[in-house]
């Protein structure tokens, strides 16, 4: 299992893009608007594999 490394203002970001583009796959907008699911997964995780390939860490360290 991935350790959590999205936080705060990212995850949330990821949530609402996710959301919003699923919303646009739903709408008709386009079939490419279901990779908002990847974004979506990652911010209700709170980890992320590329994250975790490149070494990026947005949670807040803990004491």
């Amino acid at each position: 299992m991935l350790k959590n490394n999205v936080g705060g203002i990212d995850k949330i970001a990821r949530i609402v893009i996710g959301a919003l583009l699923i919303l646009g796959a739903l709408m008709g907008y386009g079939v490419w608007m279901w990779i908002g699911i990847i974004p979506l997964a990652t911010g209700l995780m709170g980890s992320c594999l590329l994250y975790s390939l490149v070494g990026i860490n947005t949670c807040p360290m803990k004491k």
